[in-house]
């Protein structure tokens, strides 16, 4: 269990690991990435009296996940960002193996988290059916501290065909009610979202399910619900899908469904499941939307149980966040813009010549002449290859382990790509499409043989 008391007791392992962090010759521009050890899923994500706040899976004192509670980030401008103190510590009988994912509510200025809490039961059990405790708490906060640790659900509370995988709580509003939206599994092996309902934002009772009437994996984790537009959506990270060529190519997928929800008649009508990222690094999504009413989204930098590995473990930190990017809807398809403040980091646009080759670390890049096959170089032994409608990203030596992701495409329009000291995410015909990775090569390196580009050289995001 980490508690605040043992977190004070390793100041001088913390200031050690911090030292290392700031050795990592490929450390990170322009992304949240942790002061020290590890990072993973975004939570609760919001914007209060003008501030953002960023939390995250975090286990400050060990790079390969140990304690996880809830690292804090917090920015006025989404460009200069301030380190907060560690705000979720599993130090409570309801989450001392793990303050899991969770999400932001905002309500009269008042903002409230629900997050799962983690309970492992010492003895031989699966960790599935047995041994192990999923517990929903809401805690009640200014952004930076908390009260009382409040055990709204447990397992007994969740149906009864259910494992003890249910997690990741995210509340919406409707009419006066709130539903709160979770992740399950059931015995069964079949992957759903639980809706309960609440008159009071305290008191839930089991309302319904969605899920598929196919085989469609036996865990959807981190749903997130909400509207857009004239387009109800429903986001979840399917668990168990087989890959196939041209989609699902990671062990665990991150997607969304158009859906037809009628929250008051229990009834729903999914569309189909699109992917939202075709890159080797996201998982876990999370959107919220902020005071200007741009439906953001954020994404994990990474993915669990993958088989290939992250150098930065070597200077005692691993994986990042996502560049936020905001939520539209075109063509009758969720598309993801790169916010508008990135752009206050863009040096002097500089056109590139075909066939040179630009060292520039930190960029992004726009092709603004696009007519058929091409194929660029992002580092010397990562491409980005088009031909006969299928889009190829090829790592080399530099992918630690990554190798190839596809897309088929029948035409390519547009293409942004941003790539930061040890990251790339790309985003095609106006981020229809994306594409994210990590990627570890010691020398800069970008290179196009067919298209004419323009590049932006990028600052970085400033940390205090």
């Amino acid at each position: 269990m980490l508690d605040r008391k043992i977190y004070q007791e390793n100041f001088k392992k913390l200031q050690k690991m911090k030292e290392e962090v700031a050795k990592d010759p490929l450390l990170l521009a322009y992304h949240i990435y942790p002061e020290t050890g590890w990072l993973n899923d975004p939570n609760g994500l919001c914007q209060l009296d003008g501030t953002y706040h960023f939390y995250y899976q975090a286990s400050p004192l060990d790079e390969n996940r140990a304690d996880i509670g809830w690292g804090h980030v917090s920015s006025t401008d989404l460009i200069n960002y301030k380190r907060e103190d560690f705000f979720i510590f599993p130090d409570s009988k309801y989450d001392k193996n793990g303050a899991y994912s969770g999400s932001a509510f905002i309500e009269d200025n008042k903002l409230s988290f629900f997050y799962t809490g983690n309970v492992k039961y010492p003895g031989d059990f699966d960790g599935i059916n047995e041994g192990r405790e999923h517990n929903t708490l809401r805690i009640d906060s200014d952004a930076y501290t908390y009260g009382e640790k409040i055990l709204i659900m447990d397992n007994d509370d969740y149906p009864a065909d259910m494992t003890k995988h249910v997690r990741d709580p995210k509340i919406y509003k409707k009419d006066g009610t709130y539903y709160m939206f979770l992740g399950a599994r059931s015995k069964d092996d079949k992957g759903m979202v639980l809706v309960f309902k609440s008159e009071n934002l305290k008191d839930f009772t089991y309302h319904m399910r969605i899920e598929t009437a196919y085989d469609f994996g036996f865990m959807w984790e981190c749903p997130d619900f909400f509207d857009l537009g004239d387009k109800q959506i429903l986001i979840c990270c399917p668990q168990g899908l087989a890959s196939e060529k041209y989609k699902f190519q990671n062990i665990y997928q991150s997607g969304y469904f158009f859906i037809d929800l009628d929250l008051e008649n229990k009834t729903y009508k999914l569309g189909n499941f699109e992917e939202l990222d075709y890159g080797f690094d996201f998982y876990a999504p999370q959107t919220f939307e902020d005071e200007a009413c741009r439906r953001i989204l954020v994404g994990w930098m990474g993915i669990p149980d993958a088989d290939y590995t992250n150098p930065s473990v070597k200077y005692k930190w691993q994986h990042a966040l996502t560049i936020p990017r905001e939520l539209k809807i075109k063509n009758q398809r969720l598309v993801q813009e790169p916010i508008k403040e990135l752009e206050a980091l863009r040096g002097s646009k500089i056109d590139l010549e075909k066939g040179k080759v630009y060292e520039e670390l930190t960029f992004e890049a726009s092709a603004y002449n696009i007519s058929g096959d091409f194929k660029i170089y992002l580092r010397k032994d990562v491409t980005l290859f088009y031909k006969d409608g299928i889009l190829s990203l090829k790592m080399g030596k530099s992918g630690s382990g990554r190798d190839e992701r596809l897309i088929k495409i029948d035409e390519i329009t547009s293409l942004r790509i941003f790539s930061d000291r040890s990251s790339l995410e790309i985003f095609i015909n106006d981020g229809a499409y994306v594409m994210t990775n990590r990627v570890y090569a010691q020398e800069g390196y970008f290179k196009s043989e067919d298209l004419d580009l323009a590049i932006y050289p990028l600052g970085a995001f400033t940390f205090s």
